[in-house]
């Protein structure tokens, strides 16, 4: 079986690597040329755990390939596989869908055999149609179908996420286009892993729907995590008691500064934008993006005000950049409404992030990017955590405290325990936890 994979961006290029450990032989496909090259000599473009090594193990096998000849890459596949980026549109919010329209007509362009065609950009319901009627616009006499494949990877752990997901889902009409998604997912049919089959427009909501959900989740327990600090309960007892609800569930429910990344942000209001046009709103999406926004933004107003209620000519050391661990991905990040938040209010920052450095120099200005945890904190007169990677979770607090200007800790991650951190001396700040909890670290 032989599948194109149009995009090399984070979907395309771990969808591709990990549909060549299926044994399916592969061919992934970039419009830029540097890219192709790059991954051509060896390099990842992206950072996301065990993918180096599953790209050179699968190229090595002759199952994965790259070009920028899209002719080449689709002629005789069973499957082509629209995998490009979709950004938010300036000014209406809605998914840019120019990449996809350009991709469906391209591939129209180079058929000759019957060919299933497959969206994993995530795209407004609706786009499916327009794909294959662009399809038939340059060719009409073009055997294929068209088929929504939504998928549902998580950055850090997008390659089990991949191989063992909870579901599949596949939106077409044909048994003749069934039939090859089945062959292609073979091996995890084989798994049991559960296949939801159902119309075009159907998956094509369906991931719009579960994206936006579990942004509402995050944002909910933000919001309760602000009640908390008024009344003095502790949110972590609060989602461990409502996560081990069975209707609930546990996940999603860590409170922090708020949700972002390639997915949340601009699904919610892609959402959003395709709720009002169709005259059904979502009240509920629409406050849960509004209030999202307003969280990172006021997670600066927490540290002003850990710092006295003024930051002017002081010095703030940021751990993490990125808006999760185990990615290299800045993308509406909390630390690109925090950081330029701080410096309106006279602050110098100082960061270091494991992974997003590299990026963050292109979007942070006038930031000092340090080589380490503790060079961030040298004379600073606070340290704010931003992104929970693992190597800031057991930091020496003596050395901390010794290089700390003030023993001020702004923890937006709740990596620390209050009581453990008030007694090494430190003022401790967390999300939803009174600062003097007797409770474990978690």
């Amino acid at each position: 079986m032989r599948i194109a994979m149009i995009g090399t961006g984070y979907v395309g290029l771990v969808s591709g690597a990990c549909f060549s450990e299926f044994g399916i032989d592969v061919v992934c496909v970039d419009k830029d040329e540097s890219k192709i090259a790059r991954l051509k000599a060896g390099g990842i473009p992206i950072f996301e755990p065990g993918l180096e090594a599953l790209v050179k193990n699968n190229v090595e096998a002759k199952r994965l390939s790259f070009t920028s000849d899209l002719k080449a890459a689709v002629t005789g596949a069973d499957a082509a596989f629209i995998a490009v980026g979709t950004p938010s549109r300036r000014g209406d919010g809605h998914a840019d869908l120019t990449y996809v329209f350009a991709a469906a007509e391209e591939i129209a362009r180079t058929l000759n055999g019957y060919i299933v065609v497959a969206t994993k950009s995530t795209v407004p319901v609706g786009t499916g149609r327009e794909v294959a009627r662009r399809i038939r616009a340059v060719r009409p006499d073009a055997q294929f179908d068209v088929v929504s494949n939504p998928e549902f990877l998580r950055e850090g752990s997008a390659i089990n996420d991949f191989m063992r997901p909870d579901r599949l889902v596949i939106g077409t009409e044909t048994e003749r286009a069934r039939a090859v998604m089945r062959a292609v997912y073979r091996p995890l049919y084989l798994i049991e892993t559960p296949i939801v089959f159902t119309s075009i427009e159907t998956a094509e909501l369906t991931k719009y729907a579960a994206n936006s959900f579990l942004a509402m989740k995050i944002t909910f327990i933000n919001e309760i995590a602000d009640l908390c600090e008024k009344v003095g309960a502790d949110v972590h007892d609060v989602a461990r008691g409502i996560g081990l609800d069975g209707r609930i569930g546990r996940k999603f429910l860590h409170a922090g500064p708020g949700y972002g990344g390639s997915c949340f942000p601009k699904d919610t209001v892609a959402l959003v934008r395709t709720a009002q046009e169709s005259g059904a709103p979502l009240k509920l999406v629409e406050t849960v993006a509004a209030v999202n926004t307003a969280r990172k933004r006021n997670m600066a107003a927490k540290i002003i005000a850990a710092c006295g209620g003024s930051v002017k000519g002081k010095t703030i050391a940021v751990l993490g950049l990125t808006f999760k661990p185990n990615t290299d991905d800045m993308r509406e990040s909390p630390s690109l409404d925090i950081v330029p938040a701080l410096q309106a209010a006279g602050a110098r920052v100082r960061a270091y992030d494991p992974e997003g450095m590299g990026e963050a120099r292109q979007l942070l200005r006038d930031v000092e990017m340090c080589d380490s945890a503790y060079a961030t904190m040298t004379g600073a007169d606070a340290v704010a955590i931003i992104t929970e990677w693992n190597e800031f979770r057991a930091l020496d607090l003596a050395r901390m405290k010794s290089l700390l200007k003030a023993p001020i800790v702004v923890d937006l991650r709740n990596v620390y325990s209050p009581a453990e951190m008030t007694a090494a001396g430190f003022r401790y700040v967390c999300v939803g936890r009174p600062a003097s909890a007797g409770r474990r670290a978690p």
